[in-house]
């Protein structure tokens, strides 16, 4: 609908309502403009005016009509059905439908910008050196090539010039406050793009930033916020005072409860209350709820801090400059230090303080203890604890993203090549080592860790148990995918025709993990201008994501090939049968002792504090009452069930396998 310039009666109508204007020509309205619809609205540079026919809901119930109402307004222009009544001043903005405000200091954009997309930030290393460029298509993968790969300076020009290819064009002149939005009560929003129906109420100041919105995955920016040089993706929540300066905050995010971080990026389904974050990489699923916990200058994904956790990136010499890694599903006890630089391996549990150096990369699912002052590493028995696989199940069935456009890329996979192939290069190691000891000896020293020599043969038995499960879970479903054969010869031939040259390395890129020949040609082909633009780069990633299960099984098969000592293409039913015999008996004993820890959530020391007033027969009625028992635990019954199927599988696979022979 075309606008129009106001005729004189709606002029007089409105001056008699208290409107002013620095120059009436300048206002343009629809036709079927209403001027009952405005009263003390003050008018200047070029502003047009929607039509008002609707009623609104406030919170409470209050019903008003659309209108505007003790305003000022620059330069703007106001869609239909606004309602909009005590704004300080709305200036250089496109106000877009059904968008409600009431009770806001200023909302306005002060000359050309970005809304905080091409924002610097010094993430990881406080010191710089690995600074990333925010903007509103960031993904956690890209992030990770940008900060991680500073190696090949080619890849980071390359990307840099990519992404200031769109930041120039998020610049603007004018702001737009996205359909359907709801803004209450906030003092001064400057210089931030909101998209639709995000609703920010209380917000103290918000200035460069945008807040990406959308219909299916609104953005909540709550009471008390300050947030300057930010991007908050759809779906997330940022309320309860929170503070953040120079942040990415990715879909689906929690924070709140005081949070405060700056130079950080949180990546899907974060959680943060709390706490402080300085300079940290947030990788998918990193949760902090606890006070006085300070995360600084780390990488982490699907990570878990304990209350009170803390690290060291300063050695008090050459300033903050120092990084860590916790791979993903790592956790850290109650008030666990860590001296940086320092890695852990994937699924690593932390407790107490440790003031050494270490890398336990290739030893995944660890307990790492403090002992006499000693940092102590128990590998492999974090696999079967109750918490790691909680985890493994939580994760994907938390996916708050409801954002079609779902720009981190993820694989919940527990055992995968990525954890196996670190099994078995952490064997070769400890094993290497222990031939070598000296008599006496009971200490390894793992790349800075200790690790108990009496412990070494448990390690690999428990590691040895995880690759037959990861084998026999890859090859039972690619032979029930094929259950409708009848000859050795076609099942070899469908299931081995595409095995792998080799065990290459696998990689964790931020929650995409990826094999590691495929992420260099990725990065190939972008240094070498075959992939021009961000699209296409999300185009290649999006395709190796949905690859994932391709890749696996030949890496799966090259494994099998080199322990059966057999090629693929002439291995017998005995071994193939042997491989799911394994499995079976592999998964079920590690279902029992997940079971088994647990059942130590229901023996008699945890119930010391129940049943106040009673005696042994009331405690156990008490516990009964709030935690059930064990034959009733949705947790322990899952898992059961989860052995039945294993063995019903096995069964079904060993005679489909006999058919064959």
């Amino acid at each position: 609908m075309e606008y129009r310039s106001l005729t004189k009666p709606e002029i007089a109508q409105l001056e008699l309502r208290g409107c002013l204007a620095e120059v009436w020509e300048r206002v343009r309205v629809k036709d079927g403009f209403e001027a009952q619809r405005m009263r003390n609205v003050t008018f200047s540079g070029d502003v047009s005016i929607g039509l008002f026919n609707k009623k609104i809901q406030l919170p409470g119930g209050i019903e008003r009509e659309c209108g505007i109402e003790n305003c000022r307004i620059h330069n703007s222009s106001i869609g239909d059905n606004v309602y909009c009544t005590n704004v300080g001043s709305i200036a250089n903005y496109a106000i877009e439908q059904d968008v409600v405000m009431e009770n806001v200091g200023s909302l306005k954009v002060t000359g050309e910008t970005t809304f905080g997309n091409g924002v610097e930030i010094d993430v990881l290393n406080e010191a710089g050196g690995r600074t990333l460029k925010i903007f509103e298509r960031l993904s956690a993968q890209l992030a990770y090539m940008m900060v991680f790969y500073r190696h090949d300076q080619r890849l980071i020009n390359k990307l840099n010039d990519m992404v200031a290819d769109y930041v120039k064009s998020r610049l603007a002149k004018i702001g737009t406050v996205g359909r359907g939005s709801r803004i209450l009560n906030c003092l001064t929003i400057a210089n931030v793009q909101i998209g639709p129906y995000a609703r920010i109420e209380g917000a103290v100041c918000l200035e460069e930033g945008t807040i990406r919105s959308c219909q299916e995955a609104p953005v909540t920016i709550g009471s008390g916020v300050i947030a300057k040089k930010f991007i908050v993706l759809s779906g997330s929540n940022v309320e309860q005072s929170v503070i953040l300066d120079k942040c990415f905050v990715g879909q689906g995010v929690k924070m709140g409860k005081q949070f405060s971080a700056e130079n950080s990026v949180f990546f899907c389904n974060s959680e943060m209350f709390h706490g402080e974050g300085c300079s940290v990489f947030a990788g998918p699923y990193t949760v902090s709820h606890h006070k006085s916990s300070l995360l600084v200058a780390g990488f982490f994904s699907f990570y878990n801090a304990g209350s009170g956790t803390n690290q060291s990136n300063h050695m008090y010499k050459l300033g903050p400059v120092h990084q860590g890694i916790l791979e993903r599903g790592s956790k850290t006890g109650s008030f666990a230090y860590l001296l940086w630089p320092s890695r852990t391996g994937p699924f690593t549990n932390v407790i107490g303080k440790h003031y050494t150096n270490f890398n336990t990369s290739d030893l995944p699912f660890s307990f790492i203890n403090e002992k006499e002052g000693r940092s102590v590493c128990v590998p492999g028995m974090n696999m079967f604890t109750v918490g790691t696989r909680r985890d493994s199940m939580k994760w994907p069935a938390r996916d708050g993203r409801k954002d079609p456009d779902k720009l981190d890329l993820i694989h919940f996979n527990l055992w995968s090549p990525l954890v196996i192939g670190k099994m078995i290069r952490g064997m070769a190691k400890l094993n290497e080592m222990a031939r070598t000891a000296r008599e006496g000896q009971e200490y390894l020293n793992f790349n800075g860790i200790s690790v108990q020599l009496l412990l070494v043969k448990t390690a690999c038995k428990y590691y040895e148990m995880a690759i037959k499960m990861f084998i026999g879970e890859s090859l039972a479903k690619k032979l029930e995918s094929h259950a409708d054969l009848s000859r050795l010869t076609e099942l070899r031939s469908l299931l081995f025709r595409e095995s792998a040259g080799d065990l290459s390395a696998w990689l964790d890129i931020n929650g995409l993990l990826v094999p590691e020949p495929m992420a260099e040609e990725l990065v190939g082909h972008i240094v070498q201008g075959h992939i021009k633009t961000l699209d296409e780069v999300y185009t290649r990633l999006k395709g190796i994501h949905a690859s994932y299960d391709a890749e696996e099984w030949k890496w799966c098969v090259k494994l099998i090939e080199t322990r059966l000592h057999q090629s693929s293409e002439t291995v017998s039913i005995d071994a193939l049968k042997g491989l799911i015999e394994d499995w079976k008996t592999s998964a079920l004993k590690f279902n029992n002792m997940v079971v088994q820890d647990a059942l130590k959530e229901f023996d008699a020391s945890t119930k010391l504090s129940f049943g106040i007033d009673g005696d042994d027969a009331v405690r156990e009625a008490d516990f009964a009452a709030v935690r059930g028992t064990p034959e009733g635990n949705s947790f322990v019954k899952g898992v059961k069930e989860d052995s039945l199927r294993i063995e019903s599988r096995a069964k079904s696979n060993l005679e489909f396998l006999d058919r064959l022979a």
